[in-house]
């Protein structure tokens, strides 16, 4: 192959998917596209341009005024975008006449998430789940993979019929495929829970690392028990739970990092890994970490609450930790991307701004920093402390 070819060929496959991003109006989402610009990047693509809706008025063809969605496809065209990405659930049929009308693939933030955890299992249970939830999500959208290719197998005229389509054969094998891999992630839940139960057997309170994806579960982890798990300033980098054991103040511990939290978290997800997030609901305590040096703080402990909730861990006894305070501390800005009304980048909030509104909202909550060490003395002793209560504690605020 000629060298000017054999460059051609690799700044082809080195080029990153160019999305175009649709965002929700901010009164219902306040945070703007922030959290879909780290889902994308952390995917490999680059952000082709963006728009944030104004309003959204509810209409069976696009979930919007045909109008709005013609001018939303132009600029992604004019955008030279290779995708468009909603930023909230998109139906089958709205799916398939997106597609019509943008001739662009066209999904939305669950699939991105489904497509982040694909590329980030590692483990077997963590694999299957993650299989799991894609089949579950891509079921009822098989047409929309198909248009024209649907065509007739089998049969002649006065056979036995015309046989059936492939979108009928694939939809039949896709189902036959979850009910397999159902089985089998049944089979490895069960060898969780015996895991669980020899880990009962030993008398250790355990406490389990909650929190917003990103929020530094990972880090603390390694900087309580001296551990080595993976740590990566990307979403979703544990999917899989990892238990250590810390001695603080003469007392043995089990600490779990647990799989991160995000809003809008794909229902097939919290489906398939719900034996991960049972480590969160059948803790003794939960710790709960918040990304003190995010912009949107507040919001993500909403979420978080949200989903402890839906996996039935919100009565648990909790402790709140303001994780990442050094970051905001030295004056440094978030590097979450704020957007105003306008869809252009805004200025991020001053650091004194964000700590005081932190402490207002969680005033019994410790401020650390598991890169620096900061405060992790006094946030042993408020582990062992809420150990020993026996009233439920709950510091996150509605």
């Amino acid at each position: 192959m000629p060298v000017k070819k054999m460059y051609e060929v690799q700044a082809e496959e080195s080029k990153k998917t160019r999305a175009f991003l649709v965002g929700l109006p901010l009164a219902e989402n306040p945070g703007g596209l922030s959290e879909l610009q780290g889902l994308i990047w952390t995917l490999g693509m680059e952000e082709a341009g963006q728009t944030i809706l104004s309003r959204l008025d509810v209409q069976p063809a696009y979930g919007m005024g045909s109008g709005k969605a013609k001018e939303i496809c132009e600029a992604a065209a004019c955008a030279e975008a290779d995708c468009i990405i909603m930023d909230w659930e998109l139906d089958p049929t709205k799916q398939r006449n997106w597609e019509k009308l943008a001739d662009l693939p066209v999904f939305d933030r669950q699939e991105v998430i489904i497509r982040i955890f694909a590329s980030r299992a590692r483990t077997r249970e963590a694999v299957l789940q993650v299989e799991l939830a894609r089949l579950e999500y891509s079921l009822p959208r098989l047409a929309h993979m198909y248009g024209d290719l649907a065509r007739q197998r089998g049969g002649n005229y006065g056979a036995k019929g015309a046989g059936e389509k492939q979108l009928e054969l694939d939809r039949r094998q896709t189902r036959l495929k979850i009910q397999q891999l159902k089985a089998e992630l049944s089979k490895v839940r069960q060898n969780r829970a015996v895991q669980r139960k020899r880990r009962q057997k030993i008398p250790l309170p355990s406490v389990a690392l909650c929190g917003y994806t990103n929020a530094g579960k990972s880090s603390l982890l390694n900087a309580l028990t001296g551990s080595d798990a993976l740590v990566e300033n990307k979403l979703f980098a544990t999917l899989d739970p990892l238990t250590r054991r810390v001695k603080i103040a003469d007392e043995q511990i089990l600490l779990t990092d647990t799989v991160g939290f995000i809003s809008n978290l794909p229902h097939q997800l919290i489906d398939a890994f719900k034996s991960t997030l049972e480590e969160a609901a059948l803790a003794d305590a939960l710790l709960i970490v918040i990304d003190a040096s995010d912009p949107n703080a507040l919001e993500q402990a909403r979420t978080v609450r949200a989903v402890l909730q839906e996996i039935g861990a919100d009565q648990k006894k909790a402790l709140v930790a303001l994780n990442k305070i050094d970051a905001l501390e030295e004056g440094a800005a978030a590097p979450a991307i704020t957007v105003n009304q306008n869809g252009a980048a805004a200025p991020a909030v001053l650091a004194s701004q964000q700590v005081a509104a932190l402490r207002a909202d969680f005033p019994d909550a410790l401020e650390i920093s598991a890169k620096s060490g900061a405060g992790l003395k006094e946030l042993k002793a408020a582990i062992c402390a809420v150990l020993k209560k026996p009233r439920i504690s709950d510091n996150i605020e509605e």
